[in-house]
C-alpha cells in the first residue's frame, strides 16, 4: 500500500468531480479492505424548501445519485425531520426498513442515524454524504466512505474544523478573492462577469447564456465594496486566460457608481486590458460613475440596461 501510495502523490486525477484538467494528488488516505456485502446510499442534507434538515437513501449505493433519481426515482426515500422534536428513533427504522436491512442492522442503523444527524447540526454542515454505506461481510453496517460540506457562514464557531482547510485544493483565484471578501466562483466560459448582488449577478450570468456565450465566473463584489476591493475584483477576473470580453453590471443601492468606476479606471490603468470591456451602470451616483468612464481614455463600451450589455459583451467577443 504504501508503494503504491508513493506512486500516486504528486500524480494528476481526472474525475468528474475535477473536470478535464484534474487535480494533483497532495494526500492519500488509506485504510482496512472491507468485505462488501450489500451497498447504499445516504446523505443528510438541509431542505431549501421546508427548511429542515432532510435524509436521503436509496438501496443503490456506489453509484451516482442524480442518474438514480433521474432513472429510478422510486429507489429513492426522502424526508425531513422536524426540528421542533429532532431525531427519533422510528426515522431510523424507516431508514432502515427502506434499506432492507434486518435484526441487529435495524438497531445499528437507528444508532448511526442518530449519531450522523447530531453531528449534522452540530457542526452547521450543508451536506453529509455517504456514498456507500455498506453492509459488510459479517453482517455490520459500516460507512465506507463520506463527503462533507459545512457551511462557511458559520465556519467561525469551529476552530477545530476552520483548521483542516486545504488552500492546495482551492482555485487560486477563488482563494485571493475571499482575502478580499468577494464572492467569486470560477467557471468554465469566456465572459468574465463583475456584479453587486447575488441575485443580480444570476441574472446577468443568465442572460449571456441566453445570447449565446458562457460566463467565466459568478463575482459578488457587494454593497459596500471599495475602490480597493472593486480593483482587486477585476484583476482577479482578468488574470483568467479563459477570459475573452468582461461585462461589469452595477445598479447602485448602497454600492456607488462612480466608486464601481474609479475601481475599474484604477484596474485598467494597473493590469492593462486586453479584452473588450463592457460596462453597464445604473442607480446611486451613475452620473458621476459614467464621467469618470468616459474621461477616463480608457477603451470601454457603454451599455443602457442589462440586455444590451450581455448583447454588446457577446458580439464583441463572439463577433
Amino acid at each position: 500500500a504504501a508503494e503504491e501510495a508513493k506512486r500516486m502523490l504528486g500524480r494528476t486525477l481526472v474525475t468528474k468531480q475535477t473536470g478535464p484538467a484534474g487535480k494533483q494528488v497532495n494526500r492519500i488516505y488509506i485504510e482496512d479492505g472491507s468485505g462488501i456485502e450489500t451497498e447504499m446510499y445516504l446523505a443528510l442534507l438541509v431542505d431549501r424548501q421546508t427548511g429542515r434538515v432532510s435524509f436521503v437513501c436509496s438501496t443503490e449505493g456506489g453509484m451516482d445519485i442524480e442518474e438514480v433519481a433521474e432513472a429510478t426515482p422510486e429507489k429513492i426515500l426522502s424526508f425531513s425531520v422536524d426540528p421542533a422534536t429532532g431525531y427519533q428513533a422510528f426515522h431510523g427504522r424507516r431508514i432502515a426498513f427502506n434499506l432492507g436491512l434486518t435484526g441487529a442492522q435495524i438497531k445499528q442503523c437507528v444508532a448511526l442515524m442518530g449519531t450522523l444527524y447530531k453531528a449534522f447540526v452540530d457542526k452547521d454542515m450543508e451536506m453529509l454524504e455517504i456514498n456507500p454505506l455498506i453492509v459488510t461481510d459479517k453482517g455490520d453496517l459500516k460507512v465506507l466512505d463520506a463527503k462533507v460540506s459545512f457551511d462557511g457562514n458559520a465556519i467561525y464557531r469551529h476552530a477545530d474544523i476552520a483548521e483542516l482547510r486545504d488552500t492546495t485544493e482551492e482555485d487560486p483565484k477563488e482563494l485571493e478573492a475571499s482575502k478580499y471578501d468577494l464572492n467569486y466562483i470560477a467557471l468554465d466560459g469566456e465572459i468574465g462577469c463583475m456584479v453587486n448582488g447575488a441575485g443580480l449577478a444570476m441574472a446577468t450570468m443568465d442572460i449571456i447564456k441566453l445570447y449565446g456565450a458562457e460566463p467565466a465566473n459568478f463575482l459578488d463584489v457587494g454593497g459596500g465594496a471599495t475602490k480597493e476591493k472593486v480593483t482587486e475584483a477585476f484583476k482577479i477576473i482578468t488574470s483568467d486566460p479563459q477570459v475573452k470580453g468582461i461585462l461589469v453590471n452595477i445598479f447602485g443601492g448602497i454600492m456607488r457608481c462612480d466608486v464601481i468606476a474609479e475601481g475599474v479606471v484604477a484596474a485598467v490603468k494597473e493590469v492593462g486590458l486586453k479584452v473588450p470591456l463592457v460596462v453597464r451602470l445604473e442607480g446611486t451616483n451613475v452620473e458621476k460613475g459614467k464621467e469618470i468612464i468616459n474621461t477616463s481614455g480608457l477603451d470601454v463600451i457603454a451599455a443602457d440596461d442589462l440586455k444590451d450589455g450581455a448583447q454588446k459583451i457577446v458580439k464583441a467577443v463572439k463577433g
